[in-house]
């Protein structure tokens, strides 16, 4: 299994259908195209400064079995940057692909899609409970667990029409991931907390 050598977030190469990666490419172009255009210049810097977070983020691994994960940070991402994150992961993603061979070149737009569709889903949840006082706590847990969960059931969507064969690594990356889920809410919801201090435009 290609895919196990690697975490679960970054598809590597040759193991997509090109199907599969065209429409991961279609999604990821459309998807960047309305993100740039959400991005006004005052936005950049912090978009910016996600993006870099996201990078450093997923250099860290935690061997789990055959597999790996790491912190994604896309509930949070999601959360701040909303379509603002889909060039943000881009060019995380890029970098990755490029410098360390994390995930592949060619699946960059599967990757870009997955995740970029993840954190907007902890966008949206966030959303739902955008109000002062604890319950925006318990958003931003649900935003955090809610994208990786989401992101998790992608990756395992574009293995299975890849290749029925996958079925077997689909699930067991499904499985490393639902304490991940559990994590980064905990860890979406002290920086929500700590951001409402300092920051709380970022997270009102």
């Amino acid at each position: 299994m290609v895919l196990l050598r690697e975490p679960p977030m970054h598809i590597s190469e040759g193991v997509l259908s090109p199907p599969v990666l065209a429409a991961g490419w279609a999604l990821a172009a459309g998807a960047l195209s309305v993100g740039l255009k959400k991005t006004p210049v005052e936005k950049l810097p912090e978009t910016a400064l996600v993006s870099a977070a996201l990078f450093l983020a997923s250099l860290v691994h935690v061997p789990l079995g055959p597999s790996s994960i790491h912190l994604t940070l896309l509930g949070l991402a999601g959360m701040l940057l909303g379509w603002s994150a889909f060039p943000a992961l881009f060019i995380a993603l890029f970098l990755q692909g490029l410098l360390f061979q994390f995930g592949g070149l060619l699946s960059l737009g599967v990757n870009t899609a997955v995740m970029g569709i993840a954190a907007l889903a902890g966008y949206y949840v966030f959303r739902v409970f955008r109000t002062p006082g604890r319950l925006r706590f318990v958003g931003a847990f649900c935003a955090g667990f809610a994208a990786v969960i989401g992101g998790t059931v992608l990756v395992c969507a574009a293995l299975f029409f890849s290749d029925m064969e996958l079925k077997a690594a689909a699930a067991l990356l499904f499985a490393a991931n639902l304490p991940l889920a559990a994590v980064e809410g905990i860890i979406t919801a002290f920086i929500t907390a700590f951001l409402a201090r300092i920051m709380p435009r970022y997270v009102s």
